[in-house]
């Protein structure tokens, strides 16, 4: 090593946060997982134990299990324990559930769950209200019908997203199958064998099994840069990720999947005969932030570049490998990929994954329609001979008689499932000759028309909060329903023709991702919010945080002059636009609330 080389390193640990690359500092928890027998203990241990729960460091590694031990606060008595009960949340690239592996979801919802399922942000179903007595059974039946929990949770690649549209022409195809690439790139090596261990006692015939294309790229996590050097977890090493990894495809035109939301992004390009040509890429997106701490933020991802299709894989494990080694592994809350693009900036990114990551070219970003979010509600051609339908779930949450009607169509006709992240549900592969049938039970259901929910519903979606999240400060899921009915008249009282993308969050992680809404509710207190307001229809641009603690009660009282200041402009803009176009002073003065943020 020369003396420049030892001066280039002194500046580069000085530059860095704690991490992998410098060699500094890390927390307790990276020692912890590291520690961990590749995930394994002390989970393995507890879970055959006679408590109702898991301590505090057993639940850390059933994260990556796809589990979260849960608190059910409603049902807190004083003087007495905590209810407690787990929530499993699937792997599901792109949303894809099969009809085998719903109706076996629903029975083990109502047997050993709270009798609910839930469509997620990232279109996955969560099951909530399972005992840790029930654990190993519930995800042992998952595996054997061919679902998954690993990874859907934990410092680790997180349920890879996609447009769930099952079109089987122009681009979709190939966005599907790139997502489903990518999920299966990116699963641990030995982490799976741990997990395979602890819920189906070791049998291997649950493995994932990638394609030849995706082999091919996984022999590649050995090579110099993007090996962890732990033979037994290539990509990932024995401490995983410094925080969760979030990845998303998409056709260019729909942003249903909230591309700049996630740590890396990428727009499929095709040619005529629909197969992958290459990619627009996106990175360092995220949500989540923390109250009265500005060292936290929600990012919208930055653009990268083109990169041709048969490097796309290369490339998605290289950004994961440079973010496992400069992403913050001492403070949890400054470790998301975001920040380190925050601090380093993109073109120091792009330099460091180039020079020791990714040994291909970087090209321009090429030329893109404008974004909609697509949500595919109602009845669609499928492709020539099968159709499909999509139908609003507010919230995502099925329950009752919907849940199970959906279930009776889903068997009768071996329907398959795709969960879109609007939280909305698509019956697929339906036959013409089943067309009218699926009608008249879908009618009986109360969906005579599910291409036409009120508009203000239509893209609103809200994360669980209480009872169950422990992070929640206050409600979101089921108070957004009554939240939505009161904007709705308030706008219908001020003669306002045009809707508002609504968001709602019981604490400011993010999960419902509310910071690229127009308008969105944030909690933080008991019935009080944040206000943020800004964002865009198509979910291009963040929103901003304009009241720090708004009573719910106030709610149409605070943002009634911004309704009126938009109606008089002639509202040709969205709400979010007139807001951007305003600004922020205008925005302050307008609002009706002493408590606005800084």
């Amino acid at each position: 090593m020369t003396a420049g080389d030892t001066a280039l390193d002194k500046k580069v640990e000085t530059r860095f946060s704690p991490c992998i690359a410098t060699g500094s500092g890390t927390s307790k928890f990276e020692e912890f997982k590291e520690k961990s027998g590749y995930l394994q203990e002390p989970l393995a241990s507890e879970l055959s134990a006679k408590s109702d729960h898991f301590s505090n460091d057993a639940l850390q590694l059933l994260k990556f299990h796809g589990s979260y031990q849960q608190d059910n606060r409603d049902n807190r008595k004083k003087g007495l324990g905590k209810d407690w009960q787990m929530m499993l949340r699937l792997r599901s690239p792109g949303g894809r559930i099969p009809a085998s592996l719903f109706v076996e979801l629903d029975n083990l919802s109502n047997a050993l769950g709270n009798g609910t399922l839930r469509a997620t942000t990232r279109q996955a179903f969560q099951m909530h209200g399972v005992s840790k007595a029930n654990l190993k059974q519930v995800i042992g039946k998952i595996l054997v019908s061919m679902g998954s929990t690993l990874a859907a949770c934990g410092d680790i690649t997180r349920n890879v997203m996609a447009p769930a549209a099952p079109y089987e022409k122009g681009s979709y195809p190939a966005a599907r199958e790139l997502a489903n690439q990518i999920a299966d790139l990116l699963s641990p090596k030995q982490a799976e064998t741990s997990y395979l261990d602890l819920w189906v006692d070791g049998d291997l015939t649950y493995q994932i099994r990638p394609n030849i294309q995706v082999k091919k790229a996984r022999a590649k996590q050995y090579e110099k840069g993007v090996f962890s050097g732990d033979k037994n977890e290539p990509l990932y090493g024995a401490t995983y990720m410094p925080r969760k990894f979030k990845c998303a495809v998409t056709v260019p035109g729909d942003n249903s999947v909230d591309l700049l939301t996630n740590d890396v992004g990428l727009v499929a390009f095709t040619d005529s005969k629909g197969l992958l040509k290459g990619c627009n890429v996106y990175v360092g997106g995220g949500m989540g932030r923390t109250h009265n701490n500005d060292e936290t933020f929600a990012r919208a991802a930055d653009p990268l570049g083109y990169i041709p299709g048969n490097y796309i894989l290369e490339l998605v494990q290289s950004i994961l490998a440079l973010q496992r080694d400069y992403g913050d592994r001492k403070t949890r809350r400054h470790a998301r990929m975001k920040y380190l693009l925050h601090d380093q900036g993109i073109e120091w990114f792009k330099n460091e994954l180039q020079k020791s990551y990714f040994k291909h070219e970087i090209k321009p970003l090429r030329p893109e329609p404008k974004d909609k979010l697509e949500d595919y509600l109602g009845w669609h051609r499928q492709g020539s001979r099968k159709w499909f339908v999509g139908i609003p779930l507010l919230s995502g949450r099925l329950e009752g008689g919907l849940k199970k009607g959906i279930r009776e169509i889903v068997e009768k006709y071996q329907l398959e499932i795709r969960l879109t992240p609007n939280q909305d549900l698509l019956l697929c592969n339906i036959g013409g000759t089943q067309l009218s049938s699926i009608k008249e039970a879908l009618a009986s259901l109360g969906i005579k028309n599910p291409a036409t929910p009120a508009a203000i519903k239509r893209h609103a979606i809200a994360c669980p909060a209480l009872p169950l999240c422990g992070l929640a400060i206050t409600e979101a899921e089921r108070s957004l329903p009554n939240i939505l009915e009161r904007i709705e008249s308030q706008l219908k009282r001020l003669d306002i023709n045009k809707t508002i993308l609504v968001r709602m969050t019981g604490c400011p992680n993010g999960c419902a991702r509310p910071y690229m809404a127009e308008l969105a509710l944030v909690g933080s207190g008991v019935d009080q919010y944040q206000l943020w307001l800004g964002g865009t229809p198509n979910l291009k641009r963040l929103a901003k945080p304009y009241i720090q603690k708004m009573p719910l009660k106030d709610l149409e009282r605070t943002i009634e002059p911004l309704l009126i200041n938009w109606k008089e402009s002639g509202g040709r803009k969205s709400f979010g636009s007139h807001i951007k176009a305003i600004g922020d002073q205008a925005v302050l003065d307008l609002l009706s609330i002493e408590d606005k943020a800084p």
